[in-house]
């Protein structure tokens, strides 16, 4: 399979063929959404709530995020792989952020990084475009400010403005598409006609060039984690902690292992 790139992404917004994107940690997970034909994967920060357990995005590191995009990279042969820039590796200056992103490119041969933030961002994006790195965009909701927001509010009500120049600026400063989470739907309808770059969304309506979603979440993994923006196209939960139930019973009955699961 030919692996897809920046300039398909692109295609994709101009043909009006919407773009898939799920979210991906771990190798195995990884290759059965290449398989399935999802166009891209991100390696996110929501590692830290998903895999880590943890409140907020806000903890995870660098070298955590170059583990997690290497392992998937690993496995994907034809989805186009963003890795996730992570807290304070990109908002101290331009220069330390072309390190950061240049390190991420290198050790685990993803095709961009993704940073959270517009206007403020646009020189940082800038400089890591110029030197050959894709950059992908997220406005909106951005989860690294979460204290700063005060929660997990939709975003863009009262600052439509404001978030269509975010969102601007990432397109000018050369980005190779741009996520665009928890806003109205109109609003996101608009940016994604404004723009020459494709847009993602996630809580964003139908408007735009592609959606993402967390992959946990459209599998239920979680059955008390229900944001009005998943679709749950599995309740995995269920059948795995039935599963775990039965093998527990099996082992305590002494049903497992059987004599055709033993060797002579």
């Amino acid at each position: 399979m030919k692996p897809l790139t920046i300039n398909d992404l692109k295609a994709m917004k101009r043909d009006g063929v919407p773009i898939s994107v799920l979210t991906a940690y771990d190798t195995l997970l990884a290759g059965l959404i290449d398989n399935a034909g999802i166009d891209m994967i991100l390696v996110g920060d929501s590692l830290a709530n998903v895999f880590q357990g943890k409140k907020t995005t806000i903890p995870v590191t660098l070298d955590e995020m170059i583990y997690h995009g290497e392992i998937v990279v690993r496995s994907v042969k034809r989805a186009f792989v963003v890795v996730d820039m992570p807290f304070m590796t990109y908002q101290v200056s331009p220069s330390e952020a072309l390190r950061n992103a240049g390190r991420i490119l290198k050790e685990t041969g993803c095709q961009a990084v993704k940073v959270e933030g517009g206007v403020h961002m646009h020189d940082t994006i800038r400089a890591i475009v110029n030197a050959g790195i894709p950059v992908i965009g997220h406005i909106g909701l951005t989860p690294q400010s979460i204290h700063s927001f005060g929660g997990f509010g939709v975003r863009g009500r009262d600052n439509t403005e404001s978030l269509a120049e975010d969102a601007r600026a990432v397109d000018d400063a050369g980005a190779s598409a741009v996520v665009i989470e928890k806003i109205p739907h109109s609003l996101a309808e608009r940016i994604t006609a404004d723009l020459s770059i494709p847009t993602i969304g996630i809580g964003a309506g139908s408007g735009c060039d592609g959606q993402v979603l967390v992959t946990t979440d459209i599998l239920g993994y979680t059955p008390e984690f229900n944001p009005k923006f998943v679709r749950k196209y599995a309740s995995l939960a269920d059948i795995i902690s039935q599963a775990l139930i039965d093998y527990r019973d099996d082992v305590k009955a002494r049903r497992f292992p059987s004599i055709d699961e033993s060797y002579e």
